[in-house]
């Protein structure tokens, strides 16, 4: 039996594995334990690395998480109100961006999940692995090829997804085809297609991408060549958002070296204001905090973006009905909590789009290959923020995937409890600026298309006789971040005097400490970055167990879940 000791103020622990409890610092020192790992993060890829390294019922296992469990939070498990999850609430770390120049000088929130299971508690729960050029240009750019697409495979497909057919409300079965050949049906985390039809939207949704070849249908856009409008998939079962949750609520201040290049010790507190605690490690300290706790982190140790467009439309069945009739509110409410049916099963959309820019040889590519996009359009049934008084509409939300403009995050105290600066640096370069404009002219094409015929009456802020310069200062007026921060603890070849880790994710030059989260990313995938995160942290367990058991095969076998 796995024997994973979590540190928590609920009744919770890793899924699959047998688990201590631990209420507070006082109640584990009296257990006198020992840990071979301590997980520092109980978010996204942290649970997945403490469920891995568990499975060996030698390991003792420790999971040091800041915030609190979710259990009962309806704008975390109800997918429809994931828009609720955050900002300004006791599930986000509530961090703002310094002044953005390229967004005229805003400071914006910049979401990060602050509980159990991390970002994978707060976001939209789109499910979407990016392409196979993007996993080859991370195994190309850091000399292993353990990173390539294929290589990566096998734990997509045995140990992480369990693809769930959509109910039969759904998106028909053979809209998306037989069970692809590269998905996964017997791992740990549900990825299904929408739960609730919109029949009028969708029809025309899928009318559209007949009508002009800029907008192909794409049957699964998981599959390595995301181009095109797809159904949207993500981690939703049974109605219910699912999350990597397991964990303890402590906040961690630093990683202490034990010896000259070793770091095995790991500082943290339970209340802002209490003591300061140390923990040990016999093996290692994984450190998985996120993009932007992990750089955070290490500094304090001493080592070393998206814009709406609205269109008001002849269709009652929209997000604005919900909003504005308390009663239809509390009927769809009242049905997801008695049956796990109806319309808040799904997020605010049932298909994304995945596309490229022309660039007109004005910039190099910023994409990893050709069937790359560089931006994406997520298209929901209804007025993407706050709506109007009257009126119903459908939003078509163009975002970039391929930025190139980079930014930084840095320390803004000497208290390591203290929020560091967070500059994502949006809209930072000529060619992101070019892309997000041509972004939004597509978006603009879209809406035009014979398929709205009679449904869309109108565009809202800008319209498709809009010049350039009126689309810039829209987009600058009005862009936010979709949050997808990678790289602030970037892998590179063994070897290279640049980068933070090595292609093992040992921090270079060190012993003793691991990153396993999205900031060991050089590029971002072009994609929402929750697969993303998921697959790293599945090699990275068997990376850290061959390191230390020197297992054959590599590859974990997974036993069964109870789905």
């Amino acid at each position: 039996m796995s024997n994973l000791k979590a540190f928590v103020f609920l009744a919770l622990g890793l899924s699959r594995c047998s688990a201590s409890i631990i209420n507070n610092v006082a109640d584990l020192n009296k257990l006198g334990l020992t840990f071979d790992f301590i997980v520092l993060g109980g978010g996204t890829a942290g649970n997945v690395i403490a469920n891995r390294l568990s499975e060996n019922s030698k390991n003792q296992v420790l999971v040091l998480e800041a915030g609190g469990a979710n259990d009962g939070v309806l704008d975390v498990e109800v997918p429809f109100f994931c828009t609720r999850a955050t900002p300004y609430t006791a599930q986000d770390w509530n961090y703002t961006t310094t002044p953005q120049s390229g967004l005229n000088g805003r400071s914006i929130n910049y979401v990060r999940g602050f509980g159990l299971g991390g970002s994978s508690a707060i976001n939209y729960m789109g499910y979407t692995r990016g392409s196979k050029e993007d996993y080859d240009r991370f195994a190309k750019v850091t000399g292993d090829q353990g990173w390539s697409w294929n290589s990566l495979i096998p734990y997509m497909k045995r140990g992480l997804e369990r693809t769930l057919q959509p109910p039969g409300s759904g998106p028909p079965r053979h809209r998306w085809g037989v069970p692809p050949p590269v998905h996964g049906f017997t791992g740990v985390m549900p990825v299904s297609l929408p739960g609730f039809a919109t029949p009028e939207m969708n029809a025309r949704l899928h009318k559209a991408t007949t009508e002009s070849t800029e907008f192909p249908f794409n049957l699964d856009m998981n599959s390595g060549s995301p181009l095109g409008f797809g159904w949207v998939q993500t981690t939703i079962k049974n109605g219910s958002r699912s999350t990597s949750a397991t964990s303890y609520l402590a906040r961690i201040t630093r990683v202490l070296q034990t010896a000259t290049g070793v770091f095995r010790g790991v500082e943290f507190v339970q209340n802002l204001n209490g003591p300061r605690y140390n923990l040990t490690a016999k093996k290692e300290i994984i450190l998985s905090a996120g993009s932007v706790g992990t750089p955070n982190i290490l500094l304090h140790s001493g080592i070393g973006d998206s814009s709406a467009l609205n269109f008001q439309v002849n269709n009652n069945n929209t997000w604005e009905t919900f909003e504005r009739d308390a009663t239809l509110g509390e009927q769809a409410l009242a049905e997801w909590t008695n049956t796990k049916t109806g319309p808040l099963v799904n997020i605010p959309a049932s298909q994304l789009a995945f596309l490229r820019a022309d660039l007109g040889g004005r910039f190099p590519d910023p994409a990893a290959g050709p069937t790359t996009p560089h931006f994406e359009f997520f298209v929901g049934n209804g007025f993407f923020g706050p709506p109007p008084a009257t009126g119903n509409y459908m939003s078509v939300v163009p975002a970039l995937v391929a930025p190139t403009a980079r930014g930084s995050i840095t320390l803004g105290s000497n208290d390591a409890l203290a929020a560091p600066l967070i500059n994502p640096n949006l809209l930072g370069s000529a060619s992101d600026s070019f892309v997000m404009r041509q972004a939004l002219k597509a978006a603009l094409r879209f809406a035009s298309l014979p398929a709205w015929d009679g449904y869309v009456i109108a565009s809202l802020g800008v319209n498709s006789n809009s010049t350039d310069a009126e689309l810039d200062a829209y987009i600058r007026a009005n862009a936010q971040s979709i949050y997808h921060l990678v790289g602030s603890a970037s892998m590179s070849p063994k070897g290279a005097t640049w980068g933070v880790v090595d292609p093992d994710l040992v921090v270079k030059g060190l012993t003793g400490l691991r990153i396993v989260d999205l900031s060991v990313l050089p590029f971002i995938p072009a994609a929402h970055t929750q697969a993303a995160a998921y697959i790293i942290a599945e090699r990275a367990a068997d990376l850290i167990k061959a390191a230390w058991c020197r297992l054959e095969p590599v590859l974990s076998e997974f036993g069964k879940v109870p789905f």
